[in-house]
């Protein structure tokens, strides 16, 4: 047989073998995405069902990392719970510590002063911007604009400089304690924060002039990962990605505590739920948390920074060489720590990315009984399915970053 009579056949048998055999069927992919940043804070892993290039069905899976810090704070007492809680969240551990004091306070029907009070809401709204600036340069560098997370983290350094000035310490500051604040802000704070307060609105508006005169990014962003506030209500979803949705939820207004009700502020919404409005929302309120602390700053009252009742707070450092009574109460409370009376208390606030509750059980020993925190990470979780099912498997990576600052920046 010759070369050309055998190239021949084997046309002839390719042609065949391309007919048609019957109907057409499509071949579903189970696919893993992770398990992602095998770190502390724990490992995210997506079981994706996928058809060609479409997300046909998402399960998230979690738990590869379990610190059991619920656990371990029944096993301190209250005083020493505090820099344990603070770890279970890196981006937002004002907020924890702030939830843990606000359930103690309620069991204990302890008066928090206004200074302290004050002192708090401006290093809440400060860690707030600082959460968002992580998950705003992290995100960008998810869609490949690598520029805005040095940007971003820029602005984040200047925010830990303020946290390492009044507490010592960059992360985990242990800054909120049960009645108060660990100490007043110290001499030459203030001015450095009415700096970082006056750059900080045109810093936000370079961000959204990278980002929003970006055609590729918004067309990343807009009309993806789209789901209704009805959805969202349904899971249990609070925060950004409820009022990207249009919802104005926001327990700053709602249920007011820490004297916020004392503050004038927007709440900004979304109207169709989609990644852009996600977006939107959470750099709107880059704006409103500067106008928040500027107003605490400004109307800072004087007293003290901490409940008087040494029985619960450390005295100041200056009574231990004068008094016995201050120096009893300092050992006592540093050794055994405080008693709670029996009771149960939950006490929620609006985190970075939703309602963070702590509830605690007290039994009337100096360790509570049971200790759990609502997070909203867990439960924003939830929406992810809803919000990529039957898109594109490339806008998944998008919507993961605009869904949580913790969940997106763990997907590199």
């Amino acid at each position: 047989m010759s070369l050309t009579d055998d190239y021949r056949r084997r046309e002839e048998s390719i042609t065949l073998s391309a007919e048609p055999a019957g109907e057409e069927t499509h071949e579903l992919l189970t696919l893993n995405i992770g398990p992602h940043h095998p770190s502390t804070h724990g490992v995210l892993r997506l079981l994706s069902t996928l058809e060609g290039e479409v997300v046909r069905d998402i399960k998230p899976i979690i738990g590869y990392i379990h610190t059991g810090i619920e656990k371990t704070a029944e096993d301190k007492s209250y005083w020493k719970v505090i820099p344990v809680i603070e770890r279970m969240d890196y981006l937002g551990y004002y907020f924890n510590a702030m939830a843990f004091c606000g359930a103690i306070e309620t069991l204990l029907g302890l008066e928090v002063p206004p200074r302290a009070q004050y002192l708090r809401v401006i290093h809440l709204e400060l860690n707030r911007i600082s959460s968002h600036l992580f998950w705003l340069g992290t995100s960008a560098l998810d869609l490949g604009a690598i520029g805005v997370f040095w940007y971003a983290l820029r602005e984040r350094e200047k925010l830990l400089d303020l946290f390492e000035m009044s507490s010592g310490q960059r992360m985990h500051t242990r800054y909120i304690q049960v009645g108060g604040v660990f100490e007043d802000i110290p001499r030459g704070f203030e001015e450095k924060l009415r700096e970082f307060l006056k750059i900080m609105p045109t810093r936000a508006d370079q961000y959204a002039d990278l980002l929003e005169k970006n055609e590729i990014l918004l067309e990343r962003l807009r009309g993806t990962g789209m789901v209704d506030q009805e959805t969202l209500l349904g899971l249990g979803v609070t925060g950004p990605l409820l009022r990207a949705a249009g919802n104005p939820w926001d327990l700053r207004k709602a249920q007011p505590y820490c004297s916020y009700d004392h503050f004038d502020f927007k709440i900004p919404i979304g109207t169709v739920g989609d990644n852009y409005d996600r977006y939107r929302v959470r750099h709107a309120e880059l704006y409103e948390s500067t106008k928040i602390v500027e107003q605490a700053l400004a109307g800072l009252p004087e007293g003290p920074f901490i409940s008087p009742d040494r029985k619960v707070a450390l005295p100041p450092r200056h009574e231990l060489a004068t008094s016995m009574e201050a120096l009893i109460h300092h050992f006592k409370l540093v050794t055994e720590g405080f008693r709670v009376p029996p009771g149960e208390a939950y006490y929620p606030i609006e985190g970075p990315r939703g309602e963070l509750g702590c509830f605690v059980r007290a039994d009337g020993s100096a360790k509570p009984a049971r200790v759990h925190m609502r997070d909203p990470s867990f439960t924003n979780l939830q929406a992810l399915a809803p919000m990529v099912r039957d898109g594109y498997i490339a806008d998944l990576i998008a919507t993961l970053a605009m869904l949580d600052p913790i969940l997106g920046g763990i997907d590199r």
